[in-house]
């Protein structure tokens, strides 16, 4: 589905003709550009759209059938880099990724949204009320992209961390008792991070490349060298986010290793006391058994108190036993 169409001149919005090859030779001829957002467009709509800008077909096939890792991509005709923006569900806890592809050429920026938490009409509104920003063209478009991008991984992050804080809280407190409920919402929150990672981690390289000197970015072709500056900045924002993830990751492992201790700790002093008392068990049992015995000729048979002196014996003995594993704290 198309969603916007619109030339820019000069930082500033024009609605463009309903002919992609018309606004694309309006916005040439202007010494502007043209900017086209989908979202899940169907095989048909794109056809059409990668005709009229001769996008390259390796790139469409991404496009449209998204599940793609971050990258950047260079064409004869165009420069392919796809995004991955993430949301965090705060009544879940649940993160979700969704996909921006964007297209650059000479004169136009084709943007392809997948999934719902990756709008791009808060990027569209913020550069048309920044037309000297928008004035830089195309390569403004990818900046503001990539820049909003990166900067919601930050607050994902955050939130992560937070929601990290409350794990090991939980996991360390004794009321917890180590309950598999636990075990089960450390093993999600691994997962949440490991689909955060996987969304900000890979878009390394394509930044670096972006924000490189000529000869270390392959000249970039259809980016602005003057943005340089401006991807290093989103660059070193990415940076800080990977590694807060690094941290994370690791973390929670950590918080994992220390549950699992801790329930293993647990299990040990649950094997004591069952061992304590079933010792205790033992004696009384092994007295009753050898007395049980139809024997004629046994010590004490038949003593008038020998029924009394064997009971007091038995308590005597797990007392004694009592007394004992208490004192080595295994009761």
């Amino acid at each position: 589905m198309i969603v916007d169409c619109a030339i820019y001149r000069d930082g500033r919005r024009r609605e463009g003709p309903g002919d992609f090859s018309d606004a694309l030779d309006e916005a040439r001829s202007a010494g502007g550009f043209v900017w086209i957002g989908l979202h899940e467009p169907s095989a048909d709509e794109f056809d059409t759209v990668a005709e009229e800008f001769g996008l390259h077909p390796l790139a469409v096939e991404d496009a449209l059938n998204a599940h793609q890792r971050p990258k950047l991509e260079v064409y004869d005709d165009s420069l392919f880099v796809v995004f991955k923006p993430v949301v965090y569900e705060p009544k879940s806890d649940a993160v979700s990724t969704s996909e921006v592809m964007v297209f650059l050429g000479d004169g136009f920026v084709v943007t392809v949204r997948h999934g719902e938490g990756a709008p791009l009409a808060a990027v569209r509104r913020r550069l048309e009320h920044e037309p000297h920003l928008l004035a830089k063209g195309p390569t403004a478009v990818l900046y503001a992209i990539a820049d909003a991008t990166v900067d919601h991984y930050l607050d994902v992050a955050t939130e992560l961390q937070n929601d990290l804080e409350e794990l090991e809280a939980e996991v360390f407190s004794p009321a917890s008792g180590g309950s598999r409920n636990t075990a089960s919402r450390i093993y999600t929150f691994k997962r949440q991070v490991l689909e955060f990672r996987r969304a900000t981690v890979p878009l390394a390289p394509p930044l670096t490349r972006l924000a490189g000197t000529a000869s270390a970015n392959g000249g970039v072709p259809f980016v602005n060298d003057k943005a340089r500056p401006f991807f290093r900045d989103v660059s070193d924002h990415l940076t800080r986010v990977n590694e807060s993830v690094e941290g994370l990751d690791r973390l929670v492992s950590d918080v994992l290793s220390a549950h699992l201790a801790q329930m293993s700790v647990r299990q040990n002093d649950d094997m004591r006391k069952i061992s304590a008392w079933a010792a205790m068990a033992a004696v009384p049992t092994m007295i009753a058994g050898i007395y049980g015995m139809n024997f004629d000729h046994m010590p004490e048979l038949h003593w008038v108190w020998s029924y009394p002196a064997v009971i007091a014996v038995m308590a005597g003995l797990v007392g004694f036993l009592y007394s004992l594993f208490k004192r080595r704290g295994w009761l």
